[in-house]
């Protein structure tokens, strides 16, 4: 089985027919809809969030596709999709990507890319003496970064290169179930062109998509290496400095948590914002998903929160409709904002 392919399936086993089979295509895709980053919460999905972008539409239908001639997953109707016997019992046999962390690590892996791979590219002609050469990122902001690193760095060029190599070798010796050649074959060095995803994938005989898959989960497991044992390094830090970024907030929620600070009600900050109370609801659910203090009795008294997770716990279900049918005084939002809360634990 692939692992795009075990990837997909194990969304839909957890999703349990509560959800279209688009919502794991947005998903994987990282759409910043309240919806989708509800979805990978409520539904342990968090892991996958963001970690193929690229992925087309088409593709991930063709995937679908086959997987359901395969008869490992069940179309039940209105796009909504069961992972049948045959698949649960591949699936128990399958091994997820061991260091993925899609919420974790979206925002940066491209960025940590760009500014590895023209490390590698400056300092491996640095060593040769070579100055004539196109650099590998186009950014500007990877080119900023990596002036000010080699600056910070303060080793003799011959040093940062033997250092820089064993750094790299150590931690990616480290790992284990992944192949270190699915990023080695990318790099461009001296003399040395790194390949393209595609060529990449046709030299290691991997499917494209699981190049792909194996390609983040290897700098998902250098992002985390780097972050736990930066301390042992002397040039691997900088490759993430300024990217770990605690706050998972998006800009417009922390202005929408800067009013509310302020005491100012959800109406008047959709005014004051010139923004439906719908977002400014949705910045809510948000704030309940990733703050652990963020109190939401004022919107739910705690009667109404749980009587919302009995009903939630009892028809087995985290479909508002569903839960709304049970208990009609509550609104979609306090529905909402109860499973954000508490909906995971």
């Amino acid at each position: 089985m692939l692992q795009i392919e075990s990837i997909i399936l194990y969304s839909i086993k957890q999703l349990n027919k509560e959800r279209t089979i688009y919502s794991v295509y947005h998903l994987l895709n990282g759409k910043k809809s309240s919806q989708t980053i509800q979805d990978a919460h409520l539904f342990s999905l968090k892991s996958f969030f963001g970690i193929y972008e690229q992925l087309s539409r088409e593709s991930f239908e063709e995937i679908i596709q086959s997987m359901s001639e395969k008869k490992w997953v069940k179309n039940i109707g209105e796009q909504r999709f069961i992972v049948t016997l045959l698949g649960k019992e591949l699936l128990e046999k399958t091994q997820l990507p061991k260091y993925i962390q899609g919420w974790n690590y979206h925002q940066m892996t491209s960025l940590f890319w760009e500014r590895l791979s023209l490390l590698v590219q400056v300092i491996s002609n640095l060593m040769f003496g070579e100055t004539r050469y196109t650099p590998i990122q186009k950014n500007k902001e990877v080119h900023t970064w990596l002036k000010s690193a080699l600056k910070s760095m303060n080793l003799p060029r011959m040093e940062m290169g033997t250092t820089f190599y064993s750094e790299l070798e150590d931690c990616l010796d480290a790992g284990n179930g992944f192949d270190p050649a699915i990023l080695v074959i990318r790099l461009t060095g001296f003399q040395q062109i790194g390949l393209t995803p595609l060529q990449a994938a046709k030299q290691l005989n991997i499917n494209f998509h699981d190049y792909q898959i194996g390609f983040t989960n290897t700098l998902h497991y250098l992002l985390r290496k780097i972050e736990k044992d930066g301390y042992k390094f002397k040039i691997l830090p900088f490759l993430i400095k300024g990217l770990m970024k605690n706050d998972e907030l998006t800009l417009s929620t922390r202005k929408t948590q800067r009013l509310l600070n302020q005491g100012y009600t959800l109406d008047m900050i959709a005014n004051i914002r010139h923004l439906k109370l719908s977002t400014i609801e949705d910045h809510l659910v948000e704030l309940a998903l990733n703050m652990e203090n963020f109190s939401i009795d004022t919107y739910v008294d705690k009667e109404l929160q749980n009587k919302i997770l009995e009903i939630s716990h009892q028809i087995a279900t985290k479909q508002l409709k569903l839960i709304r049918e049970k208990i009609v005084t509550a609104t979609y939002f306090q529905i909402r904002l109860v499973l954000a809360k508490y909906g995971d634990r």
